[in-house]
């Protein structure tokens, strides 16, 4: 049995461009990776197969469309004859929750899958693949701290981020990224400030003071859609964290905090005054 990580995806920031010609809209984001993330385990079988486990599988359910099964079938497609495989997914992201989850479970099935069969795709061929099954799963295929632009095909890997404590809370609401894009304002091309030479990067506090001067362009829409996400925000605030922000599409929020037990004890309180929503200690990670 082989087994793949499907590690959470963070925007750290996310500026929403324009409409490009082929309908996407133009992104930029600096993206990272946590420890926290959903597991897939593949098995040699007759056909394909997924089954949902995990805290979160009854919540995403069974849809012949799961991404995991669409990477699936677009790999045996490229390979050119007939595979197999039994596909175990053990959902521990909350489902439509702008950490990737989706798109981190269909690039860890790229990974995984093309191990099992033993596939030689050249990288460029996996690539596009993983375009066309989402836009965010290109530098989920890469699984290590990124600037993703375009619409997500262009992703350039970024060394130096400092392995920040980051706490993940998510109300247990899901946000559909399809509606907040269409909640979204009219949208201008507005870079994102220049990066600094991420190598020489090694400290919280220059990245938090660099961080200060980016945003989530996606945030306004989202909490209109679910206001909750400002509580959430406020919560993060109020415990201690340096830098606070909106994941993605919502509703996850992070907060990036100086040292591992002030993100233990942030949890601990969010968690005794909100029982209810998902809250997770993690740190910014490479891929596993």
């Amino acid at each position: 049995m082989l087994h793949e990580r499907a590690q959470a995806k963070v925007n750290l920031y996310l500026h929403v461009g324009g409409r490009r010609a082929d309908g996407y809209h133009a992104l930029q984001s600096l993206v990272c990776f946590t420890d926290a993330g959903d597991e897939l385990q593949f098995e040699s079988a007759s056909d394909l197969r997924l089954e949902l486990e995990g805290p979160f599988g009854a919540v995403l359910g069974y849809t012949p469309d799961n991404l995991v099964l669409r990477a699936a079938r677009a790999l045996v497609q490229a390979a050119g004859r007939p595979l197999g495989a039994r596909i175990r997914l053990i959902k521990v992201l909350p489902v439509a929750s702008g950490i990737g989850g989706g798109s981190a479970d269909a690039a860890a099935a790229l990974r995984g899958l093309s191990r099992l069969w033993q596939l030689k795709l050249e990288p460029a061929q996996l690539e596009h693949i993983a375009l066309e099954l989402g836009s965010d799963v290109p530098v989920c295929l890469l699984s290590q701290p990124a600037e993703m632009s375009g619409r997500g095909e262009q992703v350039d890997k970024v060394e130096g981020l400092p392995q920040l404590p980051m706490l993940l809370v998510n109300p247990r609401v899901a946000v559909s990224t399809a509606s907040v894009f269409r909640h979204l304002g009219r949208r201008a091309d507005d870079p994102a400030p220049k990066a600094p030479a991420w190598p020489g990067l090694l400290t919280a506090g220059e990245l938090v003071e660099w961080l200060k001067d980016t945003r989530n362009d996606m945030e306004d829409a989202a909490r209109s859609i679910a206001p909750v996400i400002g509580k959430v925000l406020v919560q993060l605030e109020r415990s201690g964290a340096l830098i606070t922000r909106m994941c993605g599409s919502g509703a996850t929020c992070y907060g990036l905090f100086a040292d591992a037990a002030s993100c233990a004890g942030a949890a601990q309180a969010i968690a005794s005054v909100q029982p209810g929503w998902w809250v997770y200690p993690t740190r910014i990670a490479g891929r596993f």
